[in-house]
């Protein structure tokens, strides 16, 4: 076993780069989409994170695990890379086009219980009843947060501030937990696997791009703000949070950090957006946070 593998300290400190990167990823899609549509931004993202990626992989000299990929390895790259990035990010991008950074964030955090929902059709596991609660816990702040709710007449209401926006959100997190129960089952390398998922990605963006009758080009702010997101909500981050992984002694050592990953997005979002965060927002990332803690307490 390396050294890296048996160590907390690094383990730890690959954790806090990726949540520290992870809490920018909002406000830096916001401040994107200001001057790039969706599908351009993917575009250059999605460039970029591969690009990234083939580097690490010929940095570390794994890139000849390439030679090992079989017709149904690229197949199934092929797969999941329209689940992710390609259908999750459309999908996310163009909720953060309609709602809040404040809203969408949180809403698209629940993904953990959405994919404890699937594993029950998919995998066939039960579901406690303790299970159930904690996720009404947690969908009690999504409508809290899609409300604006301040009071229980707002929520029971369901007046949402961008219904749309609400359901795009919420969407998301089916197609991440899909991707990760299908990615379960994946015994490739990690981090060749990703390379191959974000290439075949690319290529779908592209011809999406092309369909659409527009080509891949953005002012210099959303070139720039593309390759960041690139850069630090997929590329880089993505491998910080396999090396921690791979780090910890278990996973439960790093894991939990990811729950600070909402609460300083919204240090992030006041501070870089100037959205003024309403009560209600900080109200539902608590019964959020709270409902997922608790499902992992009673499963």
């Amino acid at each position: 076993m390396s050294d890296e593998r048996r160590s907390p300290a690094n383990a730890y400190l690959y954790a806090m780069v990726a949540v520290l990167f992870w809490a920018t990823s909002a406000s830096a899609f916001k401040l994107s989409l200001r001057h790039v549509g969706v599908l351009s931004l993917l575009f250059i993202a999605s460039a970029t994170s591969t690009f990234a990626f083939g580097i690490y992989l010929l940095a570390t000299k794994r890139l000849a695990l390439l030679k090992a990929f079989t017709r149904k390895d690229y197949l199934w790259s092929a797969g999941l890379g329209f689940l992710n990035p390609f259908l999750y990010y459309v999908v996310l991008f163009k909720a953060y086009s309609l709602l809040p950074a404040q809203e969408a964030q949180p809403i698209n955090f629940v993904w953990p219980l959405t994919l404890v929902l699937l594993s029950i059709p998919l995998l066939g596991q039960r579901i406690r009843f303790a299970s159930i609660l904690a996720i009404l816990i947690s969908f009690t702040g999504v409508v809290v947060i899609a409300t604006r709710a301040t009071g229980p007449a707002d929520i029971l209401r369901f007046r949402f501030s961008n219904s749309t926006g609400v359901l795009l959100a919420l969407s998301t997190t089916i197609v991440w937990a899909l991707f990760w129960i299908l990615n379960a089952k994946d015994r490739c390398d990690e981090a060749v696997r990703l390379f191959v998922n974000f290439a075949f990605a690319t290529g779908y963006i592209l011809i999406a791009l092309l369909l659409a009758g527009r080509l891949p080009m953005a002012p210099w702010q959303g070139l720039v703000g593309g390759v960041y997101v690139g850069l630090f909500e997929m590329g880089i981050t993505f491998l910080a949070w396999l090396k921690a992984l791979k780090a910890a002694p278990t996973t439960a050592h790093v894991v939990n950090l990811i729950y600070l990953v909402p609460f300083l997005s919204l240090l992030v979002i006041a501070l870089v957006l100037g959205e003024t965060i309403l009560p209600s927002t900080v109200i539902g990332l608590v019964c959020i946070v709270a409902g997922i803690l608790a499902q992992k307490r009673w499963a």
